[in-house]
Formats: structure tokens, sequence, C-alpha cells
């Protein structure tokens, strides 16, 4: 089973080394004239056969990871639609822009792409993940999406990549997760502080 995790993030490569460490194959992909300055890509850009085009990358790859930035959304979501998804699980893990009219990256996809199933899942990282979490405290990650064995495999993948999966229901969960991502966000800048919030789930 091929992963294909797109966009030049640092959640993509880090993502990418955990799963390559559990013995998945993993693949790259980026956006056309895509220049490698940090050094992670220019070592993945010297070993053929790890980064690829988005296009290539979701047409070889069974799982896809979206950890790109919002700007190449458009651009992947086209990519998509040229090929087939039958046998694809996609995985968002990027965060809508938070403005007064707020919309959901997941949502947006889901409408793209029509009727196929999207999944939510590590968006509470954040795309620097894991420079937003320095000590290595977030031990989990939240997960939506419609009932099935797609969302088994999903749930499988997160516990492979080494966080504890949480089931957030069915894929209209996707806004709350995002919000959730967004709070942590607001509560720094009100606290003016330098530093990242994160939220551990408790039961009592």
């Amino acid at each position: 089973m091929e992963i294909g995790i797109l966009g030049a993030t640092k959640l993509t490569t880090t993502l990418g080394k955990k799963l390559h460490s559990a013995g998945s194959h993993v693949i790259y992909g980026v956006r056309e004239n895509f220049e490698a300055k940090d050094i992670e890509w220019k070592i993945l850009n010297r070993f053929p056969g790890h980064v690829f085009s988005f296009f290539e990358s979701i047409k070889r790859a069974d799982i896809i990871l979206i950890c790109c930035e919002n700007e190449q959304l458009p651009e992947i979501c086209q990519a998509f639609l040229d090929l087939d998804l039958k046998d694809k699980t996609i995985i968002d893990c990027t965060n809508g822009t938070f403005e007064r009219n707020f919309s959901c990256n997941s949502v947006l996809i889901q409408k793209f792409l029509g009727n196929k199933n999207i999944y939510k899942a590590f968006n509470n990282l954040g795309l620097d993940y894991p420079n937003s979490d320095v000590l290595g405290l977030i031990k989990e990650t939240y997960f939506c999406g419609e009932e099935g064995a797609e969302k088994q495999k999903v749930k499988k993948l997160i516990e492979k990549s080494g966080f504890k999966p949480i089931d957030a229901g069915s894929s209209q969960s996707a806004y709350l997760l995002e919000a959730f991502f967004h709070l942590g966000k607001e509560i720094a800048i009100n606290k003016k502080e330098k530093t990242e919030y994160h939220f551990k789930l408790i039961t009592v």
C-alpha cells in the first residue's frame, strides 16, 4: 500500500518520516515548479521515486494525505478531478482560514469532488508541526468521516503514525475539528505569548 502526502510543509515531511519508520512506503506530491530549499526536501529530491507532482502522487497512492498550504488546494482538487478516485482514501489534514464567514476545507474539497468520502485527521497538529510542539506533548489526533472500512483504514494509519486516534463522528464534525484548531490559535493571540496552545481530551 502506497501513501501519498501532498504539500511541501513541515507536517508533510514529519508524517512521512513517521509512516516510513513504521514500514509504509511514502511518496510526496508538490506543486509545479517546486524548488527544494529546506534540507529535508533537498535530501528527498536526491532519491528518485520519492517526490512527484500532485497529479502523479495521487495517481500512484492508495491513501492520500492533504497537508498543503491553502493556496495549493485548487491545484490539488483539479488533479483529483482528472483521476479515478474510486479505490483511494483521501484524508484532509488542513484548516481553512479563520474569518467571520468560516469555511471548512474538508467541506470545500467534498463539494469539489462530489460523492467521494473525505476524511479529516491530523489537522490539530498544524502545518508547521512539530515546530508547534517542540516538547512532543501532543499524543493524539481527532478524525472524522463516514463509517465503514475506509474509516477503519484511517484509524489504523493514525495508529501507525504514532498518535492515538479519537473518533469525532461523521464528516459533519470536520467543522468542529477545524474550529478546535483555530480556538487554540486565538487563545495564543489573546495571551500575547509566543507559544502554542493545544487541547487534551479527558473523561470524568
